[in-house]
């Protein structure tokens, strides 16, 4: 999910793994639900915040329900012929459509590409069974193995690298490799012994009532050296209303559930049991102090897992790199298939 500029901000999480989610710098007068508690007001919700269709030109829309009961939207290439298949995952409070320039670019490669919006996350619906990273990753799994391809590539973007990571973990065999697009190393314990404290100041902003006109000239700027379908995709993190502000997709206390579970994760011990490659792909915005702290803790995990774990930076790169830079991003995750081919 786009993450705002943290400008003088001193905490250290924030800017160590820019895991909050947007606009934090917009404000809002609006007192929204605070966890645990009722909304304020009911609203009736009439468009969304989308592209002019639901998947981008080359790709489809369907519905996946699982074994579960849990329904998953998915953007599906349907080249059910390839070979070679790929299953993009986005990060918290995130949605499918942040992929649509890497999927563009994969599906012309000739590989099977679907960007799945997990539970509670874009067109798919919450559950009532949790958050748990273990969960998740299972939605994953069985999604993975309805798609009968020679090898499959799991990619997941932040809270979504750490998904992959213990999909792959818990399903020895499933994955040909793994990549944790800026993610898939976050321990939110470094930073948070403690969950009270992580929440308090991780909780999202209160986006509820704000003007999608507001939202759009944030982006315009924040985001401006973005293709426009990156853009798009972050829009759909939002419903809009009939009087023109926004409401995001993912509840409250659904954020609050995804983020507990992320923070009860521990990567070091999904690699340990992880027998597929693993990339991290590191966004560098350039803060060296960020850079420094980040490189001890993936530089751990490269050392944990020996010749098969590895990291490539991406320079002057955003958190969502793969919205910002889907050329770059494409050609690494190509460059890395071709290695464990």
């Amino acid at each position: 999910m786009l993450s705002p500029h943290w400008g003088n901000c001193g905490r250290s999480l924030r800017r160590f793994y820019e895991i909050t989610p947007a606009f934090t710098r917009i404000e809002v007068s609006y007192a929204g639900e605070a966890h645990g508690s009722a909304p304020l007001a009911v609203h009736r919700y009439v468009r969304l915040v989308e592209s002019n269709e639901l998947a981008p030109p080359n790709a489809a829309r369907r519905s996946v329900v699982l074994s579960s009961g849990v329904e998953l939207s998915v953007i599906d290439n349907e080249r059910n012929e390839a070979s070679r298949a790929w299953l993009l995952v986005h990060g918290l409070s995130s949605n499918a459509r942040l992929w649509d320039g890497v999927l563009r670019r994969l599906t012309a490669e000739g590989d099977r590409v679907i960007a799945v919006d997990q539970r509670g996350h874009g067109h798919s619906r919450s559950s009532p069974n949790g958050y748990e990273m273990e969960i998740v990753a299972d939605d994953l799994a069985e999604l993975a193995k309805s798609l009968d391809t020679a090898q499959l590539f799991l990619v997941g973007q932040s809270w979504g690298g750490n998904v992959v990571l213990e999909c792959s973990a818990r399903h020895a065999g499933l994955a040909s490799g793994v990549v944790g697009v800026d993610g898939g190393f976050i321990r939110l314990k470094d930073h948070y012994p403690e969950w009270e404290a992580c929440w308090e100041e991780l909780a999202p902003p209160v986006l509820e009532g704000v003007p999608l006109q507001q939202i759009e000239q944030w982006l315009a700027q924040s985001a401006a050296d973005w293709p426009e379908e990156g853009r798009r995709g972050t829009l759909a993190n939002f419903i809009v209303r009939e009087d023109g502000t926004i409401s995001p997709r993912l509840s409250r206390n659904d954020h609050h559930d995804v983020l507990a579970g992320l923070w009860r994760h521990e990567p070091a011990d999904a690699l340990s049991r992880t027998t597929a490659p693993v990339r991290f792909f590191v966004a560098d915005s350039g803060d060296t102090n960020r850079r420094a702290q980040r490189r001890s803790a993936i530089d751990a995990l490269v050392a944990q897992g020996g010749g098969r774990v590895d990291a490539v930076w991406f320079e002057g790169a955003h958190h969502d790199v793969h919205a910002q830079r889907p050329d770059d991003v494409t050609a690494a995750l190509l460059e890395f298939a071709s290695h464990h081919s």
